[in-house]
């Protein structure tokens, strides 16, 4: 090979351009397909990782390498939920941090450690070899969380308090590895103070530039520097913190979740966000992928009966030591089953934690070696568990407290749905004195509207007992206006079909169901979104300065462009009347 094309093959040097370019391939091959299969991101990465390491494909040999760096897609995945996190909403979080962390930690290293002792190894290596089980993998239960929008939610919330009190607990696990090894009793009570001070220097160092530096630097960055240069500032930032906090014998990721909140409310947070979202999404994607790639097949092979065994059992015990915690601590049932399955397997933690004990000699290599693999393997099988659990998990059953059934309505108008359009609907029905019967599914929705002084009744309009219950067959009108779709069409039918006398207006969502709606005989159906947009258009003309008349004539020929094309859509589909539209194309 000539050196011209050595140099295109590697890049001038480090990772082979062909590399870069396999798991670039490998990951757009891969995640789309998982995706499309139900069985989400993680576990595409995780699969093509395995595919594309040296027990797939063989295009890398060196998976651990690939780890360290991406671990930094972790690193920036907790700048960014420190961006959504203000100091007060931490404050606010402290019990679930120290009490729900503590004793699912606790209880957790007490429940695992027995796996060992029951297998025969020593106390401490079976000390050494459930603690780091029992620090989950923040990379993969954040990504679950994102995926099923919960990062924001109560449960969430507590979840990422529990992430949080496991980095912060890394120091004493690492400490009481130091202890638990051969001689590690000659550690003086001043070495382990001092290396505890450091720690809590560091973080007391990064506060305090949280709080008189940070802001200062971005306001003059954005004031003389460029796009680019703010965002080589948001990654020294990040990264800088993680490496103070990995200096003070923390966690970076602990270092760079502090930088975020300490950044929370700042006016430059939304920028930094943007800034750094790019960088996450591929570093946590790349982490995947080397987790993957480490998923050593001949060492499960060659250990398969005793992995076969502590896989389960770590993952059993785990979860059921932190269902108890979670029910003990007044969690529902659904979001304790919820949380155990999440975070089920090991972390990225018991990588660090087995290698420090290996070099104190707690655990020989192939102790190591095979730890690693069970908690991969935790790793891998935890998406699955999660789409087992979305499939099996009963559904729970919405609380009816404060709630009454519709049953036996009289009254000239029902309406179905309470929702954003049903509220202001109701309105002018309820000005001219109309007597009207509200049914509505969702019961928060009711207890809500009580409080505004509406009496509205729980059912499922889109049942025909439901509508018998709820007096159509005497009404004068059916108002059709639930948030959802196919219910808002299966109404329109359910009520042509045994109430045929009976008038139906109806809110669509889009043109297409409009037509859905006229198929099944509504009397009259608007577009949620129809008459807004007329409206903001018309005001959009006015801002521009044109004549009010001329705006009116306007919009009345926009009006009767659509009316018309609505009618031949409803007769040949739904690019008839293409013509009447409007283009910005001058070709």
């Amino acid at each position: 090979m000539t050196a011209a094309a050595e140099a295109a093959g590697h890049g001038g040097g480090g990772m082979p351009l062909v590399g870069v370019v396999v798991l670039l391939a490998a990951a757009v091959l891969a995640v789309p397909l998982f995706r499309k299969l139900g069985l989400g991101s993680v576990l595409g990465y995780l699969a093509a990782g395995l595919a594309i390491g040296p027990f797939g494909l063989g295009f890398f040999d060196d998976p651990q390498a690939i780890i360290h760096v991406a671990e930094l897609g972790v690193v920036l995945f907790l700048f960014v939920i420190g961006l959504e996190m203000q100091p007060s909403r931490l404050w606010a979080m402290r019990g679930e941090i120290f009490v729900l962390g503590f004793a699912q930690v606790l209880l957790a290293i007490a429940a695992l450690t027995c796996v060992g002792l029951a297998l025969g190894f020593p106390v401490a290596a079976s000390f050494v070899s459930g603690t780091g089980f029992v620090l989950t993998s923040t990379a993969i239960v954040m990504q679950m969380l994102a995926e099923r929008g919960e990062i924001a939610l109560p449960k969430g919330r507590r979840i990422i308090a529990i992430l949080l009190f496991e980095d912060l607990a890394i120091v004493p696990l690492l400490a009481l590895v130091a202890f638990l090894a051969p001689g590690g009793e000659d550690v003086t009570l001043s070495q382990r103070l001092a290396g505890i001070a450091i720690g809590l220097g560091c973080i007391a160092a990064l506060v305090a530039a949280g709080r008189y530096l940070l802001n200062p630097m971005f306001g003059l960055l954005a004031r003389f520097g460029g796009r680019e240069v703010m965002t080589a500032a948001a990654l020294l930032v990040v990264l800088g913190a993680g490496l103070l906090m990995q200096w003070g014998g923390l966690s970076m990721a602990m270092g760079a979740f502090l930088a975020g909140v300490l950044l929370s409310e700042s006016s430059f947070r939304h920028q930094l966000e943007a800034d750094v979202e790019p960088f996450r999404g591929l570093l946590l994607g790349l982490f995947f992928l080397g987790v993957g790639m480490a998923l050593d097949l001949t060492v499960i092979a060659a250990n398969w009966a005793l992995i076969a065994i502590c896989v389960p059992a770590y993952m059993l015990l785990k979860m059921l030591v932190i269902y108890a915690v979670g029910r003990v601590l007044r969690a529902s049932r659904a979001e304790a089953l919820e949380r155990a399955v999440l975070m089920a397997q090991g972390g990225e933690f018991a990588f660090v934690l087995y290698s420090s004990a290996m070099q104190f000699g707690i655990i020989s290599g192939q102790d190591n070696a095979i730890l690693t693999a069970i908690v991969i393997v935790s790793m891998v099988l935890t998406p699955l568990l999660i789409i087992l659990h979305d499939r099996l998990a009963p559904k729970p059953a919405p609380s009816l407290d404060g709630v009454e059934a519709a049953q036996g309505l009289q009254a000239r108008v029902l309406m179905i749905g309470f929702g954003r359009m049903g509220q202001i609907v109701s309105q002018p029905l309820i000005a001219r004195g109309h007597s009207i019967s509200i049914v509505e599914s969702d019961p928060q929705t009711i207890r809500d509207a009580d409080e505004f002084g509406f009496k509205v009744w729980y059912g499922d309009g889109a049942r025909l007992d439901i509508l018998h219950a709820a007096g159509a067959g005497n009404a004068s009108l059916i108002v059709a206006v639930p948030g959802d779709r196919q219910a808002t069409t299966r109404i329109v039918e359910l009520a042509k079909h045994e109430f045929p006398l009976v008038p139906v207006i109806a809110r669509a969502f889009d043109r297409e169901h409009a037509r859905e709606l006229v198929e099944a005989g509504a009397d009259y159906q608007l577009r949620e979104t129809l008459e807004s947009a007329f409206a903001l258009g018309r005001e959009a003309l006015l801002q521009l300065g044109d004549d009010p008349d001329e705006i009116d004539e306007v919009m009345a020929e926009i009006r009767g462009r659509d009316m018309e094309r609505f009618e031949m859509e409803c007769v040949g589909g739904i690019f008839a009347g293409r013509d009447l539209l409007l283009g910005n194309r001058r070709d």
